[in-house]
């Protein structure tokens, strides 16, 4: 399924302006684990981001600080959700929150499998993560990408607040994982 993410009026990108989307996919399934792919697109060459580097890949905090993609799952229905960060430079973060913004502690995960491409005209991420093959989840994406200029700007499915963007607001996890 490809999905379309839309800047935050408040933090729009520099000109020329870019697309960014996302795919979502089951990858498979072994037993109640289910492999899922990520994969994020933009509509800019690499070049054009801030992306720090990292000698090994590994969990890191505050990925957002930067160029970073993010997941946000929950089972359908349910407050507690987890947050996934994935970083170009192959680092990465995942997060489980009981409610909006609250209870949170570093997630019992495996690590994702995170990849990049850049072919000079446009950017993807790939993440792979594992997840309960027998849930219902409702996903949030988005993404901060902070350009060389300085620009930053925060993509999302949805918008709910105006003012600030807030990727963890329940009204962010519009789509579901097939």
């Amino acid at each position: 399924m490809q999905l379309n993410l839309v800047p935050h009026p408040a933090t729009p990108p520099s000109d020329p302006a870019f697309k960014v989307w996302a795919n979502v996919e089951h990858a498979g399934a072994l037993g109640v684990i289910a492999s899922t792919n990520i994969w994020f697109g933009v509509g800019a060459p690499a070049s054009r981001f801030a992306i720090p580097e990292t000698e090994e890949p590994a969990r890191a905090e505050e990925l957002w600080k930067t160029t970073c993609f993010e997941a946000f799952l929950r089972v359908h229905g349910a407050e507690a959700y987890r947050e996934w960060n994935f970083a170009p430079s192959g680092d990465w973060a995942a997060y489980d929150f009981t409610n909006h913004r609250e209870g949170r502690t570093d997630a019992e995960v495996m690590p994702p499998y995170v990849r990049i491409e850049d072919n000079l005209t446009w950017l993807a991420l790939g993440a792979t993560i594992a997840v309960d093959a027998k849930a219902a989840w409702e996903i949030g994406l988005s993404a901060v990408l902070e350009e060389k200029d300085g620009t930053k700007s925060f993509w999302a499915l949805a918008h709910p607040d105006a003012e600030k963007p807030d990727f963890h607001d329940p009204a962010c996890f519009i789509a579901h994982l097939p």
